[in-house]
């Protein structure tokens, strides 16, 4: 066999493995791509829940609360610039995350009022709502961090080398993240209602703030209801001087 033919046969032969590898990386570009669609979706469908779940907890407060006037007013403005920056073409998930951060700080106002009425631990309407809603924002939360985690590998992936090449090629770019205060956005409707159910509080809505000492900026849960008390420093006891101690005095000998 010839050189030359040797030659072409190589050519050939990483002509194909290179056609094989850039089918293969578009082929994974899409399917992250419609991963974090599809992810999305999940977070746009709690969203949604939450918006319907708002306007039947806002008529059951008023029964108890109907001069609070201005917290319903905030949320349903809220609620209203939520729902228009998820319909709004081309809007950004900084826009969604901030209209959502919006409205979990005035259904947390919503709650505190709530908690100021104790007749409505008779409402189990009410007590339904908020744990529906509870239930929402833990759905929404999860759905958060899944679908950043398929953003992030998707992002990776446009910014590495060699497939880098391959999204600039075929228009494949970097998507956003959807940023929320995690912690904020859960805790905004886990009121603390035992006093109004006569139950004890439940592990999942207790949260205490980490001892001085401790490590980490979020909130700690508390296992079973039971918060420890504070540890208080102990101070080292005074330690008293020595006494010296007292002999009698010495007799001086007497003589013979």
């Amino acid at each position: 066999m010839s050189t030359g033919v040797v030659i072409l046969i190589i050519v050939i032969a990483l002509l194909v493995i290179a056609g094989v590898s850039v089918v293969a990386m578009y082929n994974r570009f899409v399917s992250q791509r419609n991963l974090v669609a599809e992810s999305w979706r999940q977070i746009d469908v709690e969203l949604k829940r939450r918006y319907d779940l708002i306007p039947n907890l806002i008529e059951t407060v008023k029964a108890f609360a109907s001069h609070e006037r201005q917290v319903f007013d905030s949320v349903v403005q809220a609620r209203s610039d939520a729902i228009a920056a998820r319909n709004a073409p081309g809007a950004t998930r900084e826009v969604q995350a901030n209209a959502e951060k919006n409205l979990s700080g005035t259904l947390g106002n919503l709650f505190a009022v709530a908690e100021n009425y104790p007749t409505l631990k008779s409402d189990q309407n009410f007590l339904q709502l908020q744990r529906e809603m509870t239930d929402t924002e833990d759905r929404i939360a999860a759905g958060r961090r899944f679908y950043n985690g398929n953003v992030r590998a998707l992002n990776t992936r446009v910014e590495s080398f060699p497939s880098m090449i391959i999204a600039n090629m075929f228009g494949f770019g970097k998507e956003q993240y959807f940023e929320l205060d995690e912690v904020g956005a859960r805790d905004a409707v886990r009121a603390d209602f035992s006093s109004l159910t006569g139950s004890g509080p439940s592990s999942r809505d207790i949260y205490r703030q980490p001892a001085p000492g401790q490590s980490g900026s979020e909130p700690q849960q508390i296992a079973n209801g039971y918060v420890p008390p504070a540890v208080q420093p102990t101070e080292n006891p005074q330690v008293q001087p020595a006494q010296p101690q007292q002999f009698p005095p010495t007799q001086p000998p007497t003589s013979a």
